[in-house]
C-alpha cells in the first residue's frame, strides 16, 4: 500500500493549498465511488432486459461503498491497468456480480462520465466562492463608493477616482468571470455509454434481440447518474471541454492577478493606501523585523500564474489527440484538473479573506490627494476660465509652466504649491476670485460620474447574485 507523508514528496495541494471540499471531489475515494455509481447504472438499466439479475444489482448497491485502494494497488502492480484493477477489487467483494460489472463498456466510458462529473462539482464550488467574494466586494464598493482617491495611469498619478470606483472594475470583470463559469458549468457533458471507439457496438451487439437499442441504454444510464452526453464521441469526450473549463478558469484568474497586482502597488508605502489584514504575531521578513509583505496577493498572484501554465497542454489534448484516441493525455490530464480547480479554490477563498480584511488608510489616501489631486483639478480650471471669455491655449501653457515648477517643489520633498501660484496668476485672478480658484482645484471634487457608475455595477452584481 502506498504511504504519503512528509518523509516523501507530496503536493502542496495535498496539504498547503485548497480546501477539503475541494481536496474529497478529487479525492481517489471520491472517483472511486463515481466509478461505482455509474457501473451500477449501466448494470440496472441492463437488469431490465435481463442482463443482469435482481440479486446481482442488490450486491453491488450493498457493496458500492466498500473502496479499497490499496487492494486496487496491490492488483495494478500486477496487471498495470488502473480500471480493471478496480473491477477486480470489486468483483472479488461481490461473488455473484463480480462477472456483469463493466458489461459492454471500454474504460472511457465510464472514467470520462467520472470525470464530467466532477468537473460539474469542482465548478459549482468555484461559482459558489466566486459569489462570496462578489458579495465581499459588493459590501466594501458601497462603502467606498465616495471615498475620493488619486488615480494612476502608466503608474503615475493621473485624475481623481474613488476607492469603490476603483474596486468596480475588477467587479464587473469578476462578474462576466461568474456569468461564463456558469456557462460552462451548464454546458458539461459526459461520453455516454458509447464503447471503444464510439460506436457503440459493444452494446449493440449485446442488446441485439432484447427489445433495447444502444441509444436507449445510454440515456437511461445518464440520467440515473444527472449527465447529458455527447451525441458522437471518439473514445473519450471531446477534449475541447477540457479546454474549454481551462480557459475560463484561467480568464478568472486574469481578473483576479490584477485585482490583487493592484492591492500590492498600493499597500506600497510610498502609496499605502490599502493593506492586507496583518495577524497580530504574524513575521513579515526573516531579516527585516519591520517588513509588512503582502503575503496573500502575493501567493494570490503567483497560483494565478500557474493556472494560466495549464491552458497550453489542455490546447494540445484537443490538438493532438489523433484519430479516435491516443493516450497522451491521459497523464498530464491527471495532474492538470484537480491543480487547475485546487488552485482557484485557494486562491478564492484567500482574496475573500482578504478583500473582508483589507484596510483602507485615508491619512495616506488624503496625503496622495493633497499632493497630487490638484494637478488633476487644473482640468477644471481650465474649463472654467475658457467658460468666462479666456483663451484657452494661453491657459494651458500658463497652467502648465505652474504645474513644472510645482513638481519641481514636490520632487524636493515640499508641499504643493500649484494651488497658490494659480491662485495668484494675474491671468486666472482677473476672472475668478480666490474662493472659485480654491474650489476648482479641489481634487475631491473631480470624480466625475464614478459614484453613479460604482452603484450602477452594484447593482449588477446584485442581479447576478440573486
Amino acid at each position: 500500500m502506498h504511504e504519503f507523508n512528509h518523509d516523501t514528496f507530496i503536493s502542496p495541494f495535498s496539504w498547503r493549498y485548497g480546501s477539503s471540499r475541494m481536496r474529497t471531489i478529487f479525492s481517489e475515494t471520491h472517483k472511486r465511488k463515481i466509478l461505482r455509481r455509474i457501473w451500477i447504472a449501466l448494470a440496472r438499466a441492463q437488469s431490465e432486459v435481463g442482463l443482469v439479475s435482481a440479486e446481482q444489482l442488490a450486491e453491488l448497491e450493498a457493496t458500492k461503498e466498500m473502496i479499497d485502494i490499496a487492494r486496487a494497488s496491490e492488483i495494478e502492480a500486477t496487471i498495470h491497468h488502473d480500471l480493471m484493477a478496480e473491477i477486480k477489487t470489486w468483483a472479488e467483494q461481490c461473488p455473484t456480480a463480480g462477472a456483469i460489472i463493466h458489461l459492454g463498456a471500454t474504460s472511457m466510458d465510464v472514467l470520462d462520465n467520472m470525470d464530467a462529473l466532477r468537473l460539474k462539482e469542482a465548478l459549482d464550488l468555484v461559482t459558489e466562492e466566486l459569489e462570496t467574494l462578489l458579495k465581499a466586494l459588493l459590501k466594501k464598493m458601497e462603502e467606498y463608493a465616495e471615498t475620493a482617491a488619486m488615480a494612476f495611469t502608466h503608474i503615475q498619478p493621473a485624475e481623481v477616482t474613488t476607492v469603490g470606483y476603483r474596486l468596480a472594475q475588477h467587479a464587473q470583470d469578476l462578474g462576466e468571470d461568474l456569468i461564463e463559469l456558469r456557462r460552462v458549468q451548464a454546458s458539461i457533458r459526459g461520453k455516454g455509454m458509447k464503447g471503444a471507439v464510439g460506436t457503440a457496438a459493444s452494446y449493440a451487439e449485446l442488446l441485439n434481440g432484447t427489445g433495447m437499442t444502444a441509444l436507449e441504454l445510454e440515456k437511461r444510464v445518464m440520467d440515473e447518474v444527472g449527465l447529458s452526453s455527447y451525441s458522437a464521441a471518439t473514445q473519450v469526450y471531446s477534449r475541447k471541454q477540457d479546454l474549454r473549463v481551462g480557459q475560463a478558469l484561467s480568464s478568472l484568474a486574469a481578473t483576479i492577478h490584477k485585482l490583487f497586482f493592484d492591492f500590492r502597488l498600493l499597500q506600497s508605502p510610498p502609496i499605502g493606501e490599502w493593506s492586507e489584514p496583518f495577524a497580530t504575531m504574524q513575521v513579515g521578513s526573516s531579516a527585516m523585523p519591520f517588513k509588512r509583505n503582502p503575503i496573500h496577493s502575493e501567493k494570490i498572484d503567483s497560483l494565478c500564474r500557474y493556472i494560466e501554465a495549464q491552458v497550453s497542454p489542455l490546447w494540445y489534448n484537443v490538438a493532438n489527440n489523433l484519430l479516435e484516441r491516443t493516450l497522451d493525455d491521459s497523464a498530464n490530464r491527471r495532474i492538470i484538473l484537480p491543480g487547475l480547480f485546487l488552485a482557484t479554490d485557494e486562491i478564492l477563498n484567500t482574496a475573500v479573506k482578504v478583500i473582508k480584511g483589507m484596510q483602507i488608510h485615508t491619512t495616506s489616501i488624503e496625503r496622495n490627494l493633497d499632493a497630487y489631486g490638484v494637478f488633476a483639478a487644473t482640468e477644471r480650471l481650465l474649463m472654467e476660465l475658457a467658460k468666462r471669455g479666456a483663451d484657452r491655449q494661453e491657459m494651458h501653457e500658463m497652467i502648465r509652466e505652474h504645474s513644472l515648477a510645482a513638481w519641481a517643489a514636490l520632487q524636493r520633498g515640499e508641499p504643493n504649491p500649484l494651488k497658490e501660484l494659480l491662485g495668484r496668476d494675474k491671468a486666472v485672478t482677473a476672472l475668478l476670485t480666490e474662493e472659485e480658484v480654491s474650489s476648482l482645484l479641489d481634487g475631491h471634487a473631480y470624480v466625475g460620474d464614478s459614484v453613479v457608475r460604482t452603484h450602477m455595477v452594484c447593482d449588477e452584481i446584485r442581479a447576478l447574485l440573486t
